[in-house]
């Protein structure tokens, strides 16, 4: 079995405008964060497959992903697990791609806190986001499409950006007065999560 079936993505989405999300041109995800686990269930995405079966949201590109943990090992929810093609210690496979109506409510209702924990952890690649998005249409900017920040905040972002690049969430707080930029990045990645986006910003497609 290959390391990763069905599970390809796009080095860049489309949608996405020319900004530091493009920096990693990794195909695959490297890490993952548990949102739920059965330990012995069966696979939605591969037929007769079953054992310790994790519902799962990569690191890099947001996707919700299927794995095969290994046996005898302990998980955690929102616990950071490698997924990466070598040297793997409590995943066995990659088993599929999923969709936000296939993960159980439980995942579900973890699956804000943890995007909150990915941008928090990843906040540099986020900050690269805010500091290069560009418009999408003439009318819309890139910038317009995460909650909260609407046309006023938009041009105050650009302008503040134009004259320094921001370093951080409470940089752009501070000079911007965007409460928990982090908080409103968090709640777009869930709105592409569970498709209620027509554009997707940040979660590869």
């Amino acid at each position: 079995m290959s390391s990763y079936p069905h599970v390809r993505f796009n080095s860049r989405n489309p949608s996405e405008p020319n900004s530091g999300m493009s920096q990693s041109q990794r195909k695959f995800e490297e890490y993952a964060y548990v949102l739920d686990f059965s330990l012995r269930s069966k696979s939605v995405t591969v037929r007769g497959k079953e054992g310790i079966i994790i519902q799962s949201i990569g690191e890099e590109h947001l996707t919700l992903l299927e794995l095969l943990g290994a046996q005898n090992v302990d998980f955690e929810i929102g616990e950071r697990v490698y997924i990466g093609r070598d040297g793997r210690d409590k995943v066995l496979s990659v088993l599929g791609r999923l969709e936000y109506n296939d993960i159980s409510q439980s995942a579900k209702n973890e699956l804000l806190s943890i995007i909150e924990k990915i941008v928090s952890a990843n906040e540099r690649r986020f900050i690269d986001y805010i500091n290069m998005a560009q418009p999408i249409t003439p009318r819309i900017h890139a910038l317009e499409l995460i909650p909260g920040v609407g046309k006023t905040y938009m041009r105050t972002i650009i302008k503040e950006r134009d004259k320094k690049k921001f370093e951080s969430f409470a940089d752009i707080q501070n000079r911007v007065g965007l409460r928990e930029p982090s908080k409103l990045i968090s709640k777009r990645i869930i709105e592409e999560v569970s498709g209620q986006s027509r554009m997707n910003l940040f979660v590869r497609k």
